[in-house]
């Protein structure tokens, strides 16, 4: 884990069902991996896979000027996982614990959090590490294999005043199309890989349920 950020710009990407108004706002779903921000991706592909569904998407390319902000870089790995188990509820049944207050209080004070994204091919090999399916040695060399691209989060209006917007591209029916069928083509695969990863590990490493009643 990193903290703090005392250096440079970086391209961005941002993926919208119909497209941004206004000013840029630390605002989304609570329940989204670091919780309410305005997120963007390292990858202009993977926020593409998010809106090819809907006929108004728009795709945004952004500048970040990270200079002077506090920002977290979480590596990918089991603090990983339960900081978005904090983010989506998966830790309720657990609160009032020392691990539970811990995720809870992990982003105060930030601007902005940097992490791996936990797409879709992501989301279904988390599920099941809530669920005391796989371990966290499973989960973790699942990560690995699937090379997950990176998302930047803004949480502070100070950290969204430092984005401007460089490119604004309305995707057509047929970029759409083309898109659905890319991403059922990668969610296909990244199931089968991490079901064989899941396998190789399924007798190494700690549950979920673990975890939380012991600690990191």
């Amino acid at each position: 884990m990193r903290y703090g950020v005392d250096f440079m710009k970086i391209t961005l990407y941002h993926g919208s069902k119909s497209g941004l108004s206004g000013d840029i706002q630390p605002i989304s779903r609570e329940t989204c991996d670091f919780g309410k921000g305005f997120y963007m991706g390292t990858e202009e592909k993977q926020p593409l896979t998010l809106i090819c569904n809907f006929p108004g998407a728009r795709m945004y390319k952004l500048s970040a000027e990270l200079t002077d902000l506090r920002v977290l870089d979480i590596d990918v790995g089991i603090e990983w996982a339960l900081l978005i188990a904090f983010h989506r509820k998966k830790m309720e049944s657990f609160t009032g614990s020392d691990i539970y207050q811990n995720y809870s209080e992990m982003l105060k004070g930030y601007d902005m959090v940097a992490g791996y994204i936990a797409n879709d091919r992501m989301f279904l090999v988390l599920d099941r590490f809530f669920a005391g399916e796989i371990t966290d040695v499973a989960l973790v060399n699942s990560l690995s294999a699937l090379k997950l691209g990176k998302q930047y989060v803004a949480l502070s209006e100070s950290a969204c005043r430092r984005i401007k917007i460089l490119e604004e591209k309305i995707l057509s029916e047929a970029e759409r199309s083309k898109l659905l069928i890319e991403s059922e083509g990668l969610r296909l695969e990244g199931i089968r890989q991490a079901d064989e990863i899941c396998r190789k590990y399924r007798r190494e490493g700690r549950f979920f349920d673990e975890i939380m009643d012991g600690g990191v």
